[in-house]
């Protein structure tokens, strides 16, 4: 991964595609993470010739971004679980839990990052279980598959094969945000497209469906910011 020498060093990610005709910078808004795109048979110098030219441009892009484009989950970070604010604390035993407003840690410290992601991705398969098998029962279809991703163009999609794939950080938005999602991927196994008759589906299982997606167009952004690992 190249990166661009000075205060501060700039890790850049170089993006091959064929599709690609010139090079292009981008600034990741969530995480601030720096894409350079590439015609396929570009040579990796003239990218950087390219980055170099730039650099300017990049580096107050970056100044300008809030501080916290991206916040390290720690013990003492306050993170959302199902909507509900819950501030990180150690704990003992072997597994963590939830104590009024804490979430318990044990262990070292120094792993509570990964140790909450992993805990939060198994709270997450279980209630988008629940909530694509509900909606999948209103629509008389089945689902075949649940995956977990952390993908940050989509919180989820659907093949026509019954396949579902979610955003385990759906987990971290109030319950009826992550129904909303379960119920607008379920309603692609009727209508595997965005078209009037699929949005009838949605109004049908999901009522209150356009307040849900407002909530995830306002504060999606901020789950994506926490980061749960170095």
């Amino acid at each position: 991964m190249p990166v661009l020498p000075g205060p501060p060093p700039v890790e850049v990610h170089l993006k091959r595609s064929a599709r690609t005709r010139r090079f292009s910078l981008r600034v990741s808004r969530l995480d601030g993470k720096v894409t350079l795109s590439m015609p396929a048979r570009a040579r990796e110098g003239e990218a950087l010739a390219f980055l170099r030219g730039h650099e300017g441009w990049l580096r107050d892009t970056l100044q300008a971004m809030p501080d916290s484009a991206v916040r390290p989950v720690g013990i003492g970070s306050v993170i959302p679980v199902e909507g509900r604010t819950l501030v990180l604390a150690p704990g003992t035993g072997r597994g963590l839990r939830v104590e009024d407003d804490r979430l318990l840690v044990p262990g070292n410290p120094a792993t509570a990052g990964p140790r909450v992601a992993a805990w939060l991705k198994v709270l997450a398969r279980d209630r988008l279980a629940r909530a694509s098998a509900h909606y999948a029962g209103l629509v008389g279809r089945q689902v075949t598959t649940l995956a977990l991703r952390d993908t940050r163009s989509r919180w989820g999609s659907c093949s026509p094969d019954g396949r579902l794939m979610y955003s385990w950080r759906l987990i971290m938005a109030p319950p009826a945000v992550l129904d909303y999602v379960a119920a607008h991927e379920v309603a692609h196994l009727v209508e595997l497209n965005h078209s009037p008759a699929y949005w009838a589906v949605v109004s049908r299982i999901c009522p209150d469906w356009q307040a849900q997606r407002g909530w995830l167009h306002a504060e999606g952004q901020s789950l994506h910011r926490l980061r749960f690992q170095d």
